[in-house]
């Protein structure tokens, strides 16, 4: 009897989490197109955008135009509307029908899908570090690793953001998309073992950034589904909305005649190749918003005739406003990682706890990738050879040669060397930084980006000691008992592994040589990366591009760090709180938000 119940409540389960998924696998598009309306195809862009048209032109204006509907842009678009016409200009598709972005099961293969459809677009750095970014209605939302936290008080008063406000914004954002997770027990193993080597206190389920050890939120609810930004766009008002994907901006249009250059509107190229031309309002308070992210508002921004004057003349584009400042202080939190090997099964965990040191490093850890037979063979989740991790190969010598021998040399491992996950260690606020430059001008393809991992020594001194943690965190007790491997048994993995190139504790762990050697041989990206159009540089305060009227910027782009220990839940809330700060200085009290 008690067996009977027992499956009577597997078979109940099943049954809700097939209901709970059922629009992402039928009908995906007739799903979305019922609740998200104002999303249509960008060739569509003449019908669609005909009730915003100016009464003297055939062309559509609109008093915002947002271009890229990403992690800012979604939650920044869905505030605008409720009081102004908007129209967002996503160059990737829709999160909702896709299984790889919608289920954490399948979160290893949407960063390691490089079809020219994917949500995730390789980029390599000239550092040899092979990193993603999104292309996908909701951005980097729709392919990180879902961990939610807000930033620290300390960054808030730094870009000098009203508290009040922003403390009303990140719980806009947390209502909707972000949930309390079911702590798996590695999570729980890897909690105790913080604690243990010394992380404390702990801090419980918070969403606030404090020193020790914590479990944050997560965009996965409780069925492994994830929620992302482009949900926020459920609250925006559907009349004053327009969302076109697959909309390609090509650059910014302006009006030059005036003592500043003030923006007019956009050119775009819909999913068929067509050209698009959209406008904004004559209003002096209309706007063309850049949320593009970290490489691609740099990259427009010059694009349009905005830059260094060398970038520009080297491709021959037109001057608009000359700023050596685009495209500077790029930088990348660098990452290293070590494998934790079990003699047990784990089930499948991104980021759920995190340990916030007191030394500038933070540590995560994931499981649970290499669990499956197509895992075993193709990717390990946050850390996979297919997209350039799990190397040490140094970063520049990880060709796409390297990476396939690397992957055919795995295969001949037997299956429970991939049992288990891994501990991160991610350097906080890293000193070096570098640069981004055009390369030709396809907006399509990648600017050349060089972020140089750990050329300040400091940051280097960091890695060590965040290699030092993870090595005494795995030989924790909680670990040890947890994974049921000694010591011994982590050595024979280790002399394993090494022909295979993976990345795992050093040997020789009190060696300061060896690890600062480690570190810079094995670093690679949690798309943390940040900067390029600084405040006080590129933007003022308030983030409108110094020099011209009428063009802002709201995205990490402007960051000169990473808030946090993961920085999606403050660029989620920067979306809601700029949209927010916009309304209220344009209408007051009118504005009701």
């Amino acid at each position: 009897m008690a067996a009977f119940v027992g499956a009577l409540k597997k078979l109940s389960i099943c049954l809700i989490l097939w209901l709970n998924t059922l629009p992402f696998l039928q009908g995906g598009s007739d799903y979305y197109e019922f609740k998200y309306p104002f999303i249509k195809r960008a060739s569509s862009f003449w019908a669609s955008s005909s009730s915003f048209s100016s009464s003297n032109t055939d062309e559509a204006s609109y008093d915002y135009i947002i271009v890229g509907g990403g992690t800012a842009g979604c939650p920044l678009a869905a505030t605008l509307s409720q009081n102004f016409s908007v129209l967002v200009l996503e160059r990737g598709g829709v999160p909702f029908s896709n299984v790889n972005v919608s289920f954490l099961s399948n979160f290893h293969i949407a960063l390691a899908d490089t079809s020219p459809t994917s949500a995730s677009q390789p980029f390599v750095s000239t550092d040899g570090v092979i990193n993603a970014r999104a292309r996908v209605l909701g951005g980097g939302t729709c392919i990180n690793a879902g961990f939610y936290t807000r930033a620290n008080s300390g960054f808030i008063r730094r870009v000098g953001w009203d508290e009040r406000l922003v403390n009303e914004s990140y719980p806009w954002v947390e209502k909707q998309i972000i949930h309390q997770p079911k702590l798996a027990q590695w999570q729980g193993a890897f909690k105790d073992s913080l604690l243990d080597v010394g992380v404390s206190p702990y801090n419980g389920f918070t969403y606030d950034h404090i020193h020790g050890t914590k479990v944050g939120g997560t965009l996965f609810d409780r069925f492994g589904r994830r929620h992302t930004a482009a949900e926020l766009l459920a609250s925006a008002n559907p009349k004053m909305l327009t969302v076109l994907v697959y909309a390609t901006v090509q650059k910014v249009l302006f009006d030059q005649t005036g003592r500043r250059p003030m923006a007019m509107g956009v050119i775009f190229k819909d999913e068929n190749g067509n050209q698009h031309q959209a406008f904004l309002t004559n209003n002096r308070r209309s706007e063309v918003i850049l949320s593009c992210g970290a490489i691609g508002t740099p990259q427009m921004l010059m694009l349009s005739g905005i830059g260094p004057k060398a970038e520009l003349d080297k491709l021959n584009i037109s001057m608009v406003l000359r700023n050596e400042f685009v495209g500077k202080g790029m930088a990348d939190n660098p990452m290293n990682s070590v494998f934790v090997p079990t003699n047990r099964p784990v089930e499948q965990s991104l980021i759920q706890t995190v340990g916030i040191t007191k030394m500038g490093v933070y540590m995560e850890s994931s499981s649970g990738f290499g669990q499956s037979q197509d895992s075993i063979r193709c990717h390990h989740g946050i850390l996979s050879a297919e997209i350039g991790q799990l190397s040490t190969i140094p970063p520049k010598q990880r060709t796409p040669e390297a990476i396939q021998a690397f992957i055919k040399r795995k295969r001949d491992l037997p299956h429970e060397a991939f049992k288990g996950g891994f501990i991160l260690e991610k350097i906080a606020r890293p000193i070096s930084t570098g640069h981004l430059n055009l390369v030709n001008t396809n907006i399509d393809d990648n600017p050349s980006v060089t972020f140089n991992y750990f050329h300040h020594p400091r940051d280097l001194q960091r890695c060590v000691d965040g290699i030092r943690m993870a090595a005494k965190v795995i030989q924790s007790k909680h670990f040890t008992n947890f994974t049921r491997c000694d010591k011994p048994t982590v050595e024979k993995l280790l002399n394993m592994s090494v022909k295979a190139n993976i990345n795992l504790i050093p040997k020789h762990t009190n060696d300061t040589k060896s690890l600062e050697q480690f570190c810079k041989d094995t670093v690679i990206t949690i798309w943390h990366y940040h900067g390029g159009c600084h405040v006080g540089k590129v933007v003022d305060p308030d983030l409108k591009v110094l020099g011209t009227n009428r063009l802002r910027i709201v995205d990490g782009s402007t960051f000169n760090e990473s808030p946090g220990t993961n920085p999606q839940g403050t660029v989620l809330m920067m979306g809601r709180y700029m949209g927010v700060k916009i309304l209220r200085r344009r209408l007051g009290k009118a504005a009701h938000v």
